[in-house]
């Protein structure tokens, strides 16, 4: 760090501009602390000081003092006789404003349970953020093999149904960025990994008016999902129907490609949306 003083005086009140390295150095501790915390919310069972210093690469008395700062703040939460730090409440208040911004989480809640006790399968909402699917609400199945996913939780945008059926109103180069960004990347046998082929799926999702993940991100699991639209056409979710291909044999596709289909319309429709002119109609 130089100690030479600068010679220009600055205006009292004024705050450092955006290239200024005081400005810098805000910046990197709050990213510092934004990822540690994103970080720590990612484990269930908890992190050690040292696995959480290691991980992100930066030194453990860093690591510990934003710990300190956060637990202050109820950010977070410690075990100290386990040595182990946890999420906190006021981080789940925090994140739990978005879903009181984005009403159609709460408006979508009724006809996911309709769904849900119609079909007898678990029915997901989903979002895309960062090219990826993230789940914010579920509605479980009663049957004892069920799918079950983790509020939260991310799945490849490429083989999940409900990122289909979100791609597949997204404009060529919209979908061509993602992808780009993204890629294809084989999970299981069925994923679809050639782009050409993807790109018939999609096309498919925009003609049959539902999407389809068959086996593509969890061996034995089907999912059938359909996009949920703004008044301004485009797919802020996608719906999505669950379950063990055992129940979602062939010969049910379409009769669950259906119903998800009409639950996201209704959605649609109850948040005063519509769908693009060239996607699905009946």
């Amino acid at each position: 760090m130089s100690n030479s003083i600068t010679t220009v005086a600055k205006k009292r009140g004024r705050p450092p501009g955006p290239n200024s390295r005081a400005s810098e150095g805000k910046n990197q501790s709050l990213t510092r602390a934004l990822t540690l915390l994103e970080r720590l919310s990612e484990s269930v069972e908890g992190m050690n000081l040292t696995d959480l210093s290691q991980q992100l690469g930066m030194p453990p008395a860093t690591a510990h003092r934003l710990l300190s700062t956060f637990e202050e703040l109820n950010f977070v939460e410690q075990d100290a006789q386990a040595g182990l730090w946890y999420i906190g409440l006021k981080a789940f208040t925090v994140g739990n404003a978005f879903l009181k911004r984005r009403d159609f989480v709460e408006t979508s809640r009724a006809y996911m349970q309709a769904l849900a006790e119609q079909c007898g399968e678990t029915v997901n909402l989903g979002v895309i953020d960062d090219g990826e699917v993230v789940y914010i609400s579920q509605v479980e199945s009663k049957e004892m093999m069920r799918m079950v996913v983790t509020l939260g939780s991310r799945s490849p945008i490429h083989a999940s149904g409900v990122g289909k059926a979100v791609l597949a109103s997204m404009s060529e180069q919209q979908v061509a960025q993602i992808l780009q960004h993204k890629g294809l990347s084989r999970i299981t046998d069925q994923t679809i990994v050639n782009p050409a082929d993807f790109r018939a799926a999609l096309n498919a999702v925009g003609r049959d008016g539902y999407a389809l993940d068959d086996e593509e991100h969890a061996v034995g699991l089907r999912c059938v999902a359909a996009p949920i639209f703004d008044e301004n056409a485009v797919a802020l979710a996608g719906i999505s129907l669950s379950g063990p291909k055992a129940r979602i044999v062939d010969k049910r596709l379409t009769e669950l490609g259906t119903a998800v289909r009409q639950t996201a319309d209704q959605i649609t429709a109850a948040l005063g949306g519509c769908k693009p002119a060239d996607f699905f109609k009946p």
